[in-house]
């Protein structure tokens, strides 16, 4: 759908006065991002949305798995799994990642409270499946981010089953980040990288290393002197107390590397003011820019997602490629019809003329302009 300039005027002011934040939202001459109305089991925290290529686009066997923020009654806290096998319309819940059995209790003697497993990222490697997570509490940053490993992502597969592979990360109350909402991306040289962070500094990346998915060198058994590292580089940083930023994610296009990541408050249903926004980087590493040029190091961000009608503080996002080069928006939201309850949102993004993503509706734009 095109738009016309008075439109985008009123966009990039209504975006402007809806998240009080810096980094106005783009140009926009292709505003008219397509919503999956997503059903069934779609109460997700946190959804790293995964999209399995195992048939094609013309027979639609693409398989859609969302690996989420676990509850704490089930499974020990294990992230939680669903799956769609019509291209995120509808949704099956399979349970947890790993039972009580296979919990990795070691994190728990490092993470005292821990009743959950928080934020999993899932990324395929050469036929292996990389499951990260998180073991945090709430309002500390003494955390750590985990592995398990997988062949297969289906659960009807005899080789099907997650495999701990230890510690990848940590901070401590002196770390000046917090060692959560892992992602990753491999860079153009096929390096992998590992996208965090929540408050405190703000957002980071630290090299990794294939096949195990690791920090090269990095020994959990000393953490406070890992060896040969690439120390984390920051990528993103409000610059306010309490530095409300958390929930990267880096997606590779056409040369660019787009940072989403989440803002403000989380969690607190209808009165939740998360939002998303997005940057951009010919580097991993940064630096990271809005597209008004400011630096997200300098409390930058391109407005992407925010409260649209009963969407309440939308965010915890992840991105997913189809088979025919569609990036499909995940996150969760708190449906205001639903008396604040969350659930999962997905939007198949556009992307203006200069390389900017898009993620509203036909509808809010007519709803913006009154």
């Amino acid at each position: 759908m095109r738009t016309p300039a008075a439109l985008a005027a009123l966009l990039a002011l209504a975006l402007s006065a809806c998240t009080g934040s810096a980094g106005a939202g783009p140009d926009a001459d292709a505003l008219g991002a397509t919503v999956i109305e997503a059903t069934g089991s779609v109460r997700t925290h946190d959804p790293s949305l995964v999209i399995d290529d195992v048939g094609t686009p013309e027979t639609a066997d693409d398989v859609w798995y969302v690996y989420s923020t676990g509850n704490g009654a089930v499974g020990r806290g294990a992230p939680e799994v669903r799956r769609s096998i019509d291209q995120g319309r509808t949704w099956e819940s399979l349970g947890t990642a790993w039972g009580p059995s296979d919990d990795p209790s070691w994190v728990r003697e490092i993470v005292v409270g821990l009743d959950n497993y928080w934020a999993p990222e899932v990324y395929e490697h050469e036929g292996t499946y990389y499951l990260y997570w998180s073991g945090s509490t709430f309002g500390s940053n003494t955390s750590v981010i985990g592995l398990f490993t997988s062949p297969t992502l289906d659960p009807d597969d005899p080789a099907y089953g997650w495999v701990d592979q230890g510690e990848v990360w940590r901070s401590e109350a002196s770390s000046p980040y917090n060692a959560i909402d892992p992602a990753i991306i491999t860079d153009a040289d096929g390096t992998p990288w590992m996208a965090f962070g929540s408050f405190w500094d703000g957002l980071f990346v630290l090299e990794l290393a294939w096949p195990d998915g690791k920090v090269v060198g990095y020994d959990p058994a000393d953490p406070a002197d890992p060896g040969p590292r690439f120390d984390p580089v920051p990528i993103a940083d409000r610059g306010t107390d309490p530095n409300a930023i958390e929930a990267a994610y880096v997606l590779e296009r056409e040369g660019w590397y787009y940072l989403f990541h989440s803002r403000d408050a989380c969690c607190k249903g209808t009165g939740s003011t998360y939002n998303i926004a997005v940057g951009r980087s010919r580097d991993v590493v940064g630096p990271y820019v809005d597209a008004e040029g400011t630096a997200l190091l300098e409390g930058g961000g391109t407005s992407l997602l925010f409260d649209d009608r009963a969407m309440i503080g939308p965010g915890g996002q992840s991105v997913a490629t189809t088979p025919d080069g569609d990036a499909v928006l995940a996150f969760h939201f708190y449906d205001a019809e639903l008396d604040g309850d969350f659930r999962l949102g997905l939007r198949v993004l556009d992307w203006t003329d200069d390389g900017w993503p898009v993620a509203h509706t036909a509808e809010r734009l007519a709803e913006l302009a009154g």
